[in-house]
Parts: structure tokens; sequence; C-alpha cells
């Protein structure tokens, strides 16, 4: 980056957009003389809204284009959700700034503003994640789960249209959009374990561009950063995608980081969960440790 013009790169959607002025007014707050601007890319993710994510290519579906734009120069910088960013990068490419972490919870939005709890046996939860589904099976066995994919708007449109009773979103998101009145309700990360990552924006840039990563670590939020390394290691632990149910959350008192996560069996009957606690220094090792400990109560699972 010889110039003091940045492009940044983005998903086209309403909430990328949101993502994406965010992070330009941060950078220019910090760095009022630089010219920033932010160029829409439309990814295969956006392009396919039919299938689930795991059969079509996984999550790298909605960063592999702007990741390529990157590659060749074409921006300077990547804003993404980091929840749907695969747990490898590209070798050339550097993701290690994180904007202040948004609240990470998931929440319900239902027809009759009804909880999960109140829900009738066989309602039909909208979800294009195997997560979400199996965690809300380990509370409601009685419910039915059906593919729903889309932007948030596209998908609570589609829940008042659709054979949908209900369906499950980060509340990240939905804040953002302004659409909180929507809500049904909201589930502590205890009940529902997010996926790593959830609620975080990621910036991207190339490994070679020493004067942008400067600039960004100046603007890079540590205690997000601190629960993302956690988080993430436990994933690049168990090769976690969209295939793959994990959820990871972290947070930090005083000194300490704590980690919880949880992985599930390929069909979901089988759950398995970790948690604990290391020195804010130990984050890395911390979500190593609690990813290899699941890989192995999953994998004795198989044996008995």
């Amino acid at each position: 980056m010889k110039s003091k013009n940045i492009i940044i790169g983005s998903r086209g959607s309403k909430l990328a957009l949101i993502y994406a002025e965010t992070a330009k007014k941060i950078i220019s707050e910090n760095y009022k003389d630089f010219n920033i601007e932010i160029k829409k890319i439309t990814t295969d993710g956006d392009l396919n809204t039919k299938d689930r994510l795991s059969d079509i290519g996984g999550k790298g579906l909605f960063s592999k284009k702007i990741e390529q734009e990157l590659q060749q120069k074409k921006i300077d910088l990547a804003v993404h959700a980091l929840k749907d960013m695969p747990s490898e990068e590209p070798e050339d490419l550097l993701t290690n700034c994180f904007l202040e972490r948004n609240d990470p919870r998931e929440i319900l939005i239902s027809k009759k503003n009804l909880t999960l709890y109140e829900l009738p046996s066989n309602a039909v939860v909208g979800t294009s994640s195997f997560r979400r589904e199996f965690q809300l099976k380990q509370i409601r066995k009685d419910l039915n789960f059906k593919l729903i994919r889309g932007n948030v708007d596209t998908r609570i449109k589609k829940l008042n249209s659709e054979s949908y009773d209900a369906i499950i979103l980060s509340y990240a998101g939905l804040k953002s959009l302004n659409l909180q009145n929507n809500i049904s309700q909201f589930f502590s990360v205890s009940e529902v374990v997010p996926s790593a990552g959830q609620g975080v924006v990621a910036l991207q840039c190339r490994k070679t561009d020493s004067d942008l990563i400067n600039l960004l670590n100046k603007i890079n939020h540590l205690p997000t950063h601190n629960c993302i390394t956690a988080e993430r290691s436990v994933l690049k632990i168990l090769e976690g995608d969209c295939e793959t149910a994990v959820g990871a959350n972290a947070f930090i008192q005083g000194k300490k980081i704590t980690l919880s996560a949880e992985l599930f069996s390929l069909d979901g009957s089988k759950r398995f969960f970790q948690q604990d606690s290391k020195d804010l220094s130990k984050s890395r090792e911390l979500g190593i440790e609690i990813g290899k400990k699941l890989r192995i109560e999953s994998n004795n699972s198989y044996k008995k």
C-alpha cells in the first residue's frame, strides 16, 4: 500500500456493507487523510441461496472471490463476517485484525412471537446450520428443521410467506439491520453455544502489505482478538467447516480467558462439550487443548 487510497472489498448484502462501512469509519477516524472506497463483490454464496453450503463448497463460498480480488490487487482490504470464513486461509493473505465484537448470542423469530418452548410439537424451524439444528434438538426433540438460505431480511420474509413456524439467527446481524423488533427469544451463550467468531468483523490483507498491516494493528481490538484466537484454534484442530457442527465461545474476566466449545456427531445424536480457563496470554493453547479433548472424546465414542 504505497498510496493513501484504500479499496475495501465486501459482499454486497445490506449487512456486509454495514460491516464494511463500520471498518471504513474506524480507519478514517484513525487515519483522517486516507481516501477509502468500498467495492461490492458478488460471491458464489450470494449467487446460490437454495442449497446447503456444505453441499456446494462450504464457508469459502462467501470469501473466496473477495480473497481472489485481494490476491490480484484489485482491492487492498477485505472485510468479512468472521464466522463465514474457513478456519484456514490462503498462505499469502493475513487475517489478524478484528473489530470489537458485537453480541454473539443466537435469537429466535417465530410467526406468533412464541419462544422455542412454546412452539407446538412438529413445528418447522428454519436454519442453514447443522450446529443450530442439533443444538435446538437437544432442547426440543419434537421439532422439525428445514433448510433456509438468504440474507437476514430475506429469511424473515420467507418465515412470513413460506412453511416455517420459526427461524434461528445471530443477534449481531439483526441488531445491525435494526430488526430487533422481530425477536421472539434470546438464547444465552450457554444455552446455544455460538459459532466460532460469531459477531466479529474481520479485516484481511496481503501478507506483503506491511504498511497496511501496521495500520490494521493499531485498530485491532485486542480482547476480541484473544477470544477469536481461542475459538478459531478449536476449529483448526477439528478442521471445522459447514459440515462440522461446532460451537465455540470465549470470554475474558480479568487476566483469565474462559472457553466453552461443543462438537456434535455427524448425525447430531451425540454431543461433546468442554470448558476450561487459562491465563489470557495462553488463548491459543487453550483453544488447541479443548479442540484436542473434543476430538478424543468424539473418537472414543465411536469405539464403544
